[in-house]
């Protein structure tokens, strides 16, 4: 059954830098803001655009929003096209992972190369199960105690007591967060099954995966490596699925890298 989807909305962004364009996309629930860090470094060489996708950050959602990926795909393509973006380097986190592996199915044209941060090319009974918990822990037990849950299960241990502040922020956001947008987004991630399709990525690829994720199994970096020709792997040992946060330094260095290696190859050129 085909998704359902709204009409495109104009999706607000961070648009810095010059050069080859980098679109980096958040997941459920976050906002640009993710990206800060690894932006700073990148901008030196790249063009970088990190869009709040619809319902997150600075851009609304309209009543009768889905939050299908078929929805946020027609966002992303809409927002290339208002730039005239017409191929650029897509980096996704989490469920934006998701979404530009989506988008580089459907579109091949629009990718110079992917490159999925604690990604999956489907989402397994565990990760469904992370995202239920969180759901009725926020339902049953308040905004409290649904922010420390988030932080337990998003961040490795010792990276959350060197940074103890960041409960009291998480506290605060979920206090006023609109937790629809990500409930929404959340269950259409539910079906999400690219396994069938994956061979079919002909573009140069990243995966960047954390040995200590506790909501998307490292297993699946694997997976994705065995199933993409030539597609590349860095799996980092004591981080935790929020990779762009914890690990920023890496992070940038790894996309730095890989894409400043397709564009004096002209390895994108390939055909789709």
């Amino acid at each position: 059954m085909a998704e359902e989807s709204a009409p495109p909305v104009e999706l607000s962004a961070r648009d810095d830098g010059q050069g080859p364009p980098v679109v980096l996309i958040h997941g459920v629930g976050g906002n640009h803001a993710i990206w800060n860090e690894v932006i700073s470094d990148l901008v030196p060489s790249f063009r970088v655009l990190a869009p709040d996708l619809r319902g997150h950050g600075r851009t609304p959602a309209p009543a009768g929003s889905f939050f299908t990926f078929r929805e946020l795909e027609g966002d992303l393509i809409a927002f290339l096209d208002a730039r005239g973006l017409d191929s650029v380097h897509l980096v996704g986190l989490s469920g934006g992972a998701l979404l530009a592996l989506r988008v580089t199915l459907d579109h091949p044209e629009r990718v110079r190369s992917l490159t999925m941060v604690s990604g999956a090319a489907y989402t397994d009974p565990h990760t469904r199960s992370v995202a239920q918990r969180w759901e009725e822990t926020y339902n049953h037990e308040g905004p409290d105690a649904f922010a420390l849950r988030v932080l337990k299960d998003l961040y490795y241990p010792d990276w959350i007591e060197a940074h103890l502040d960041l409960a009291d922020l998480l506290r605060a956001l979920a206090q006023k967060m609109d937790m629809a947008p990500a409930v929404k987004w959340s269950h259409a991630m539910n079906s999400f099954d690219e396994r069938k399709r994956i061979a079919e990525v002909h573009r140069p690829t990243l995966i960047v995966q954390a040995m200590d994720d506790a909501v998307v199994d490292a297993s699946h970096g694997r997976i994705l490596r065995q199933s993409i020709s030539g597609a590349q792997i860095r799996i980092l040992a004591q981080t935790g699925h929020m990779i762009p946060l914890e690990r920023p330094s890496e992070t940038a260095e790894a996309i730095r890298t890989f894409v400043a290696s397709i564009e004096a190859s002209g390895a994108s050129a390939a055909p789709s």
